[in-house]
């Protein structure tokens, strides 16, 4: 079945009004009260699609697990009074009854659930049939492979209208970010699904209002097709991530600021080919360098190989990590990026001089030989 962008539910939501799909509400919906307050702000800032959990799994038991199908209600009159489409969580296949039971118009899945294909299946044969759009969180780890299996179940189970979350991922390493958003994954995404929508979480990634603009901006100019928001009437009191919730009307600020690049002309789509093929020419030389580096590398393993030299020298890693920062800097190229390049092309030498080295002690064994 042939796919388009463009026939898509979350493409033509936002298209509607000719800016990328917005989609905001509370990460929890709390009361009736606080629902309905925050839907009749966002409605006022003509947003396209109201979104809150009524099931919010939680680390530990004992915190707040959401209002569970009472909170259904409330988003039906969110729909009803407002006319305005609503969203929420399923992670179970009873969640998409109750929520199909009170039509609701678009579902998500989350990224604790994205992590289980059992559980991603059992809610796509839950779906079969149903035709309700679904939007799919990536897994909390780094994995794209997970992240495009859980959408092709859902295409295979039939449903037309699906789109990805971006809502950046777990890293041990310290971060400005919440979940560190790795923006090659959701490129790499798109790369293998045209015509996948991708809607970028600011808030899951920064995890603080303050850089909720400049993700959200960066999603825009990656030309990503939408962003989901969280709100607030009151974060500071929200019963969960409330540190990362916004009020509705610091969410129309930075709807205001946001800046959607426009369509480029000929003219600069011929200079931009012209940059691409001195690119290409730039990489192809790059390439050549590095075979010429293995061939003096595969040199010196052949000469440590003979004279019983260890393979890695120390003096030399490090030799090599300050030269090449320094060059680096020298020539207005990030330092930090060199290091990274150079420990990889430095690993990979390593590899090349162990095989040969190794190749000796493969040379040097007796032959066994058999009484016979």
């Amino acid at each position: 079945m042939e796919r388009r962008k463009e026939d898509n539910y979350f493409y033509q939501l936002g298209k509607l009004r000719r800016r990328p799909l917005v989609i905001a509400g509370p990460c929890s919906a709390e009361s009736r009260d606080q629902v309905l307050d925050t839907a009749r702000q966002l409605k006022a800032l003509n947003v396209d699609l109201f979104r809150a959990g009524v099931w919010k799994p939680r680390s530990k038991p004992g915190s707040f697990e959401g209002v569970g199908t009472e909170g259904m209600k409330w988003l039906q009159e969110v729909r009803q009074e407002l006319g305005m489409p609503v969203a929420t969580e399923v992670a179970r296949p009873h969640h998409i009854d109750i929520a199909l039971k009170h039509n609701i118009d678009v579902l998500w899945i989350g990224a604790r659930t994205t992590v289980n294909p059992f559980a991603v299946q059992e809610l796509a044969d839950a779906l079969r049939g149903t035709n309700i759009p679904v939007m799919v969180k990536n897994p909390v780890n780094p994995d794209l492979a997970l992240w495009a299996g859980a959408i092709e179940r859902l295409w295979a189970a039939g449903l037309p209208d699906v789109a990805a979350i971006h809502r950046g991922f777990s890293s041990y390493e310290v971060s400005e970010y919440r979940n560190v958003p790795l923006w090659q994954i959701p490129i790499q995404l798109k790369g293998q699904y045209p015509f996948l929508p991708i809607i970028v979480d600011p808030s899951h990634i920064g995890g603080k209002p303050d850089l909720i603009f400049p993700i959200a901006q960066k999603a825009l100019d990656l030309d990503f097709e939408g962003l989901m928001i969280e709100t607030h009437p009151n974060p500071a009191e929200a019963l969960s991530d409330a540190d990362q919730q916004i009020t509705p009307a610091r969410l129309g600020e930075i709807l205001d600021k946001l800046q959607v690049r426009s369509v480029p002309d000929l003219a600069f789509i011929t200079r931009t080919e012209d940059l691409r093929q001195k690119i290409d020419r730039a990489d192809r030389e790059i390439v050549e360098a590095l075979a010429r580096r293995m061939r003096i590398v595969e040199q010196i393993g052949e000469d440590k190989r003979q004279n019983n030299i260890a393979v890695l020298q120390p003096e030399r890693w490090k030799s090599i990590f300050e030269t090449r920062k320094q060059w680096a800097k020298q020539m207005n190229v990030n330092p930090d990026f060199a290091a990274q390049l150079y420990e990889l092309i430095h690993l990979e030498s390593i590899r090349v001089q162990t095989e040969i080295v190794q190749q000796q002690v493969t040379d040097a064994k007796p032959q066994l030989k058999l009484p016979f």
